[in-house]
């Protein structure tokens, strides 16, 4: 059995380090060219000329790249190819695909680190630490624990029994096909990890970027192939979503979807494949990881300074644009007495900017679309009388898109800004009264559709207990005096269910298990040579 990996470690970026220099030294080097990024089709770079521009969120002015958008033609080559790569991509045996997969991990937490962190940090606005932690450390995570868990499952999956004579065995086959991936602009990682998760255990992709990561997933494209990715065993092909979902379930041999974007979205595309089936050779895997309304409870017998923390790190960092980001929370009202001054200057001291000045905790949020939604929720509620504004509420687009972080205090749990996800720095707190507690463990679970993460803030492990109970359903990843937010590969696998996704747990072995066809096998070494059975002879 092969050796557990190890997580790999966080750096620092602190003043004076070798990382922050080389770091800071790449930024620069990124926003003095402007990239022409291709399609990639079995391994050619493709220039279709029908471009658009990709621009950095916190300097909307800066172009980093043109993006060569793939069109009909090239979306259809792209499945063809997978197709037809998938035969020798099997051939090469696991150890050779785990092999490439483990190189490219080695080449990201080395050579490629300053690359993919900072084309992260200026494609999508993030912080040196953010950028670190999703770019690279999650990354190299999935490739390094991918490739064991998968070497784990020709052992694990064998038949506990055999009869004399015979030898059965399970052969751990990929689907037959390929896989659409179609993945989000917030985590560099999960974007990497779509198509090429599939691709270990033998499956071949088509990645479809999100319009607003195609920089930085360009860079994980280019290490993957330097790593030894075959052609044609992962197709690039940023463009329309819906073009590519229409194309993909025109070929027969299109065998599931790995996706992580909105809810409806993700429910569109269900509808969809559900609708193809009838011209696919195989019935197809369906893999999402959707939206969220995360939520922190607070006992009224809890660490006040945790919970602050808490709350002010999961709802604002990367500008509340994590699946997983602390959005709405319950706090009784003597909790809320005694924090509300603490946790309001402590928000007020968050500085926000530039991502290259490493001193900002914030930045911007990824492009117009989404600040105009999420000042139209901070508006509304300037407007509602049932809602007071604690902190924030500004907003500016003139050179990036900027939030400042916002907390609306809210009458009504059931308010639009404690129910919707809103995917930006807004925090919303509804206030109970401390006798409340299983109501509002109640009200948590039926507020929102969602139930992708929460955390429960409380001392006494008998409270501690009756919320894990009351949100067992509420939340597929759950936090005991934590932040919601911070999953780390094969530590707490993530992913939750209702109307957040399928629950396939991206970081552990469940998830490479969807991408798997099991073949058993029965080697009979003394075959029968006659028809007849015992019972067949006449009494005597």
């Amino acid at each position: 059995m092969a050796d557990y990996p190890d997580n790999e470690p966080i750096l620092s970026y602190a003043p004076g380090s070798v990382e922050r220099v080389e770091l800071q030294e790449e930024m620069d080097r990124q926003m003095c060219e402007v990239v022409e990024i291709p399609c990639i089709i079995n391994g050619v770079e493709i220039f279709t000329g029908n471009t658009m521009p990709q621009v950095i969120p916190h300097k909307h002015g800066h172009v980093l790249a043109n993006v060569h958008l793939a069109g009909p033609e090239e979306m259809e080559a792209a499945c063809d190819t997978a197709v037809n790569a998938q035969k020798d991509w099997i051939a090469i045996g696991l150890e050779a695909r785990c092999a490439i997969f483990e190189r490219a991990a080695d080449l990201l937490a080395t050579t490629w680190r300053a690359k993919a962190n900072a084309s992260t940090m200026l494609n999508q606005s993030k912080t040196a630490f953010q950028a670190e932690i999703d770019a690279v450390c999650e990354l190299v995570d999935f490739w390094r624990f991918n490739a064991y868990y998968a070497r784990q499952f020709h052992d694990e999956f064998q038949p506990l029994h055999s009869p004399e004579g015979v030898i059965n065995s399970t052969e751990i086959r990929p689907l037959e096909g390929f896989v659409l991936a179609i993945t989000p602009f917030n985590f560099t990682s999960i974007s990497g990890n779509l198509p090429s998760a599939p691709a270990l255990v033998g499956c071949t992709a088509v990645w479809k970027p999100s319009r607003n990561s195609i920089f930085s997933n360009y860079v994980i494209m280019k290490l993957m192939m330097e790593a030894g990715l075959p052609p044609g065993v992962i197709n690039f092909v940023p463009g329309s979503g819906e073009a590519i979902t229409s194309i993909a379930l025109e070929n027969p041999h299109f065998a599931g979807v790995h996706f992580t974007g909105s809810t409806n979205t993700f429910n569109g595309l269900w509808e969809r494949i559900a609708s193809a089936l009838g011209n696919l050779a195989s019935y197809p895997r369906i893999v999402g990881e959707t939206g969220g309304k995360d939520f922190v409870v607070a006992h009224p017998n809890c660490d006040h300074r945790a919970l602050v923390i808490a709350l002010l790190r999961g709802a604002f960092e990367f500008q509340g644009q994590k699946c997983s980001a602390a959005s709405r929370a319950y706090i009784p009202r003597s909790v809320w007495e005694s924090i509300k001054d603490e946790l309001v200057e402590e928000v007020g001291r968050i500085t926000m900017g530039d991502a290259r000045d490493f001193t900002n905790f914030m930045t911007a949020v990824i492009d117009q679309r989404s600040f105009d939604k999420i000042t139209g929720y901070i508006q509304r509620a300037q407007t509602d009388p049932g809602c007071n504004i604690v902190c924030g509420g500004s907003s500016d687009d003139s050179e990036g898109w900027f939030i400042d972080p916002t907390i609306i205090v809210c009458d009504d749990p059931e308010y639009e800004s404690m129910i919707e996800e809103i995917f930006g720095p807004v925090l919303s707190i509804y206030i109970y009264e401390d006798d409340e507690f299983l109501d509002v463990l109640s009200m948590c679970d039926t507020a929102s559709p969602y139930a992708l993460t929460g955390s429960i803030f409380a001392n006494d492990e008998e409270d501690i207990q009756t919320a894990f109970n009351a949100l067992r359903f509420t939340a597929g990843n759950f936090y005991i005096n934590d932040k919601p937010t911070g999953a780390v590969v094969a530590q707490q696998p993530f992913g939750g269910a209702r109307a957040s996704g399928t629950n396939d747990k991206a970081g552990g072995p469940l998830n490479l298990l969807r991408w798997i066809s099991p073949r058993s096998v029965k080697r009979t070494l003394s075959p029968p040579h006659e028809w007849g059975y015992p019972f067949l002879q006449p009494d005597e």
